[in-house]
């Protein structure tokens, strides 16, 4: 292994291992491993400056995320969503979807961000939804037609806006910013990242937008967090005084029309049997959903045509 790119290494491993966060915990780091590799000759003065810079430029995957910069983060990845997807033109069957929404979000950990919750049809039979930073929520026609009740529908807004909450879009930009970051150093670790290099390795932290919604829309969330998503839903769904059996409802509904190996909810998400037997964890053994009829007529009313 290349000295220079031993070095870097070694200061990332001592972070990981001291559990620090933050750009000054990163840039003492690199201080500290280029200083200790300078003096023992494993590097030149001028590589050892190199690590001091990568490591500072390392330091920015760890920067905090202000709600404001949260806010237009979102705002971009919700434009790439709708470059994808074209939203439903119906207008009455929006203006639902948001009184809904925002009235769950209310109830949730996080009842505010900086832009407020928004949400929106997308006109598209992919069964699926997407949750974009700082609380842009998107779902499909075909996920609304997996609803058969508001408390279904109510079930799969708490889980988007739990994703929100939760900040799980922020934690994959992250992890994928140091990953590109990462690739740099591997191809770059025979020479001195100066420069050119170190041009190029900030950049890759800044990232791309488009990327970083390719993975949101293709790859999905661990399964931890979709997991951490459907516990926070239920309670959401609770404190607002629906059904937590809407979530497996909705679940129970997607599986008969999920293919696998498919597009959409099938390929972002985990099988809606293996998350049915966690929320029952939450919610007991499934049951009939107990919808009143008022709340079932404003559904149909909304969403019926649909």
């Amino acid at each position: 292994m290349n000295m220079l790119y031993r070095a870097i290494v070694i200061s990332l491993a001592a972070l990981a291992l001291a559990g620090l966060s933050g750009c000054q915990s990163v840039g003492v780091l690199s201080e500290v491993g280029a200083g200790v590799a300078q003096v023992t000759g494993v590097v030149t003065p001028q590589q050892a400056e190199s690590i001091k810079r990568a490591g500072t430029a390392v330091g920015k995957t760890f920067a905090d995320i202000t709600p404001e910069q949260e806010y237009y983060i979102g705002r971009t990845v919700g434009a790439t969503v709708l470059n994808r997807y074209k939203p439903l033109n119906n207008e009455s069957a929006n203006h639902y979807l948001n009184v809904l929404g925002q009235t769950l979000a209310q109830f949730s950990d996080r009842p505010e961000t900086f832009g407020g919750y928004h949400f929106l049809i997308m006109e598209t039979e992919e069964v699926n939804a997407f949750a974009a930073p700082g609380g842009l929520i998107f779902v499909s026609r075909g996920m609304l037609r997996c609803c058969r009740s508001e408390d279904a529908l109510a079930a799969v807004l708490a889980h988007e806006i739990a994703h929100a909450a939760c900040q799980h879009g922020l934690r994959a930009i992250k992890k994928g910013r140091l990953t590109s970051a990462l690739t740099i150093l591997a191809a770059e670790s025979a020479k001195s990242l100066g420069g050119q290099y170190l041009a190029q390795l900030t950049e890759a932290f800044e990232g791309s937008i488009s990327d970083i919604t390719a993975t949101m829309m293709n790859s999905g969330y661990a399964r931890e967090f979709e997991r951490q998503a459907d516990q926070a839903a239920v309670t959401i769904l609770e404190r607002a005084g629906y059904d937590p059996q809407g979530l497996t409802a909705v679940l129970t509904e997607m599986q008969k029309h999920l293919k696998p190996d498919g597009a959409g909810f099938a390929k972002t998400h985990p099988s809606p049997g293996s998350r049915i037997a966690d929320v029952a964890k939450f919610v007991g053994p499934v049951r009939p959903v107990t919808s009143p009829a008022v709340r079932q007529a404003r559904f149909q009313a909304a969403l019926g045509k649909l």
